[in-house]
C-alpha cells in the first residue's frame, strides 16, 4: 500500500505540472469553442434570414447555410486546437493541398456550381419562364445547383449545365408582362396600301390587343415582288403566340375578301436570241 502511494506521488509530480500548465489553456479553449459554436449558429441563422428576405431559392438557401456553417466550424476547431498547443501548420497545409486536388478534379462541376449560384442569386429566369440559351428554347422546369432542366415545345426534357448557361446569352421571353407581336405580309405593287392598312387595323380590333401602345401598320420594305407591310400590336405575354397565329390566318382570309393580292415569288427571265 505504501509502495502504491509512493508511486502515485511520483506520478503526480510528473503530470501535475502538465495539468496545471495546460488547464488554463484548455479552459480558455473550451470557452472559445462553446462561444464560437454559438456565434456561428447565430450567424448562420442571420444569413438564412437575409437570404429568405431576398427571395433566394430554398435549394441555394440551405446549401449556402450549410457551407458557411461547416467552413466556419472547421476554422474554429483549427483555432481551438492551436490554442491548446496542437501544431496546425501541417494540418492546414494538408487541407489546402486536398482542396486544390479536389478543385482540379472537379473544375467542371465547380464551374456548374458557381453558375447555379449566380442563376439562383440574380434570377435571370424563374421556373415557368420560356427562355432560349445554349441553342435550346423551352420552359424552365426546375433550377438546381449544377444544372437547369428545360421542357421544349414538343415536350422533350433538356438538361443544361449551369456553367455554360450562366456564361452565355439568355433570352427570357416571359420576364415582361407584355410583348409586341408582329405580322408581316407582302401585297401586290398594284394594291392599295391604305386599303390594306385598314384591313390590318380592323383585324387588330381584338380584345386581347392592348390600346396603349396602339396598333400600327408600317411599310417596312419594297421587295422584288411585293410591298412589305408590318402589323405591330402589343399584347399580354400569355397571348403572344395565339394572337400571332390567329392574326396570320386572318390576314390571308381578309385580304382575299378585300381583293388584295399576296403575290407569289416571281423571277423574270430574259431570253437572248442568238443571231
Amino acid at each position: 500500500m505504501e509502495m502504491n502511494l509512493e508511486q502515485l506521488v511520483k506520478m503526480s509530480e510528473t503530470w501535475l505540472p502538465v495539468v496545471l500548465n495546460y488547464s488554463g489553456k484548455l479552459t480558455l479553449a473550451l470557452v472559445t469553442l462553446a462561444v464560437g459554436w454559438w456565434l456561428i449558429n447565430g450567424l448562420t441563422r442571420k444569413v438564412g434570414g437575409l437570404l429568405e428576405t431576398r427571395n433566394v431559392d430554398r435549394a441555394l438557401h440551405s446549401f449556402i447555410g450549410s457551407l458557411a456553417s461547416i467552413a466556419l466550424k472547421v476554422m474554429l476547431l483549427v483555432s481551438v486546437a492551436s490554442m491548446v498547443g496542437v501544431e496546425t501548420t501541417s494540418f492546414i497545409a494538408a487541407i489546402g493541398a486536398a482542396g486544390l486536388a479536389i478543385g482540379l478534379a472537379l473544375q467542371g462541376s465547380l464551374a456548374n456550381f458557381a453558375g447555379g449560384v449566380l442563376i439562383l442569386l440574380f434570377r435571370p429566369f424563374r421556373a415557368g419562364d420560356w427562355i432560349e440559351g445554349q441553342g435550346v428554347a423551352g420552359t424552365v422546369d426546375s433550377i438546381h445547383i449544377f444544372h437547369t432542366t428545360l421542357k421544349t415545345a414538343d415536350n422533350k426534357v433538356v438538361i443544361v449545365p449551369n456553367g455554360s448557361l450562366s456564361n452565355s446569352h439568355i433570352t427570357n421571353y416571359s420576364r415582361e408582362p407584355k410583348r409586341r407581336a408582329e405580322i408581316k405580309v407582302g401585297i401586290d405593287y398594284a394594291a392599295d396600301i391604305n386599303k390594306a392598312r385598314e384591313v390590318l387595323l380592323k383585324i387588330a380590333e381584338d380584345l386581347r390587343v392592348l390600346k396603349d401602345p396602339a396598333p400600327v401598320v408600317y411599310v417596312v420594305g419594297l421587295g422584288d415582288n411585293s410591298v412589305d407591310l408590318s402589323l405591330r400590336v402589343w399584347v399580354e405575354t400569355g397571348d403572344f403566340w395565339p394572337v400571332t397565329f390567329e392574326f396570320t390566318e386572318l390576314v390571308k382570309e381578309r385580304f382575299d375578301e378585300a381583293g388584295i393580292g399576296i403575290p407569289f415569288p416571281q423571277r423574270v427571265v430574259h431570253l437572248v436570241q442568238a443571231s
